[in-house]
């Protein structure tokens, strides 16, 4: 079996527990995600089977969008709500003082990875050494938040929408914003709504594909994820020399194109300089 299947995560899985339970529904051990999403956290997990697998590569890039719950007025370790309460402070937050703090988080920022999460200092995990107690000193990265709306508002909990750069901490975020609104904050609830091309009304529950007779019926074609480009179909030369591996001359503009066989099939992605199409990845395949 090869394609994508769009998981709709439930809260209390990790992305490794999804890929795991479905290499066993589509018994296959070929399987990766699409984005790790934390375990309280619930939406759009992009599954590559098989040779989509070759895919996964370019969708570490997305861009994703999230619905989240900040509450204000409580810090904790973890940076959202599973954690232990380290402050609890008054929360007088106007709407006119929420608009002002939002707006200073959109665009290009820096953001200091928490310590609850899977990247490595000289080795180690950060969330194992979070877990023993330890602190250890991380750099500010640069992310991007193409945007940031606030949905809705009770009492102390601001209903967050964010779209946002690859490598963007949601629970940092959360955080961040509760101290620079002074009352502090951790997140309370996350949702993913989209991830790259694929959203969450596309997206399939878990517990459908595990109950599923044919799981296959709910595979998409690895094209899907690059339906943002435009499609070429080949000539039975050109379709050679992609399977060769070899570049050959076309008559398109330069860009990134999805090229397919005579018969329909997706071969490429494929990047067109000066006249010459090559190919960016391969897909199809391999008799």
């Amino acid at each position: 079996m090869n394609g994508i299947v769009i998981v709709d995560k439930p809260a209390g899985w990790t992305s490794q527990d999804v890929t795991a339970r479905l290499r066993r529904v589509f018994g296959t051990r070929r399987i990766g995600h699409g984005g790790t999403l934390d375990p309280m956290a619930t939406g759009v997990l992009p599954v590559f089977v098989g040779r989509a697998t070759r895919g996964v590569e370019f969708f570490e890039h997305a861009e994703k969008t999230y619905e989240t719950e900040l509450l204000l007025g409580i810090t904790t370790d973890t940076e959202d709500v599973t954690g232990t309460v380290l402050a609890r402070r008054p929360v007088s937050v106007t709407p006119e003082q929420a608009d002002e703090v939002l707006a200073r988080f959109r665009g290009e920022i820096w953001q200091v990875p928490p310590m609850y999460s899977a990247l490595k200092v000289n080795g180690q995990k950060l969330c194992d050494l979070a877990r023993k107690g330890r602190q250890v000193e991380r750099q500010p990265r640069p992310i991007t938040i193409h945007e940031l709306t606030l949905l809705s508002r009770e009492d102390d909990v601001l209903r967050l929408r964010v779209r946002c750069s690859k490598g963007t901490y949601i629970r940092t975020l959360c955080k961040d914003l509760g101290e620079s609104l002074g009352c502090g904050g951790c997140m309370r609830s996350l949702r993913r709504v989209q991830a790259g091309e694929y959203t969450i009304a596309e997206a399939v529950p878990l517990q459908t594909l595990l109950d599923a007779q044919a799981p296959e019926t709910y595979l998409r074609s690895v094209d899907t994820m690059f339906r943002n480009f435009p499609e070429v179909t080949l000539t039975a030369n050109q379709e050679t020399r992609c399977r060769n591996g070899n570049a050959f001359s076309v008559r398109l503009p330069d860009g990134t194109y999805r090229a397919y066989s005579q018969n329909g099939e997706f071969l490429m992605l494929a990047k067109v300089e000066n006249s010459v199409m090559s190919t960016v990845k391969s897909f199809f395949e391999i008799e």
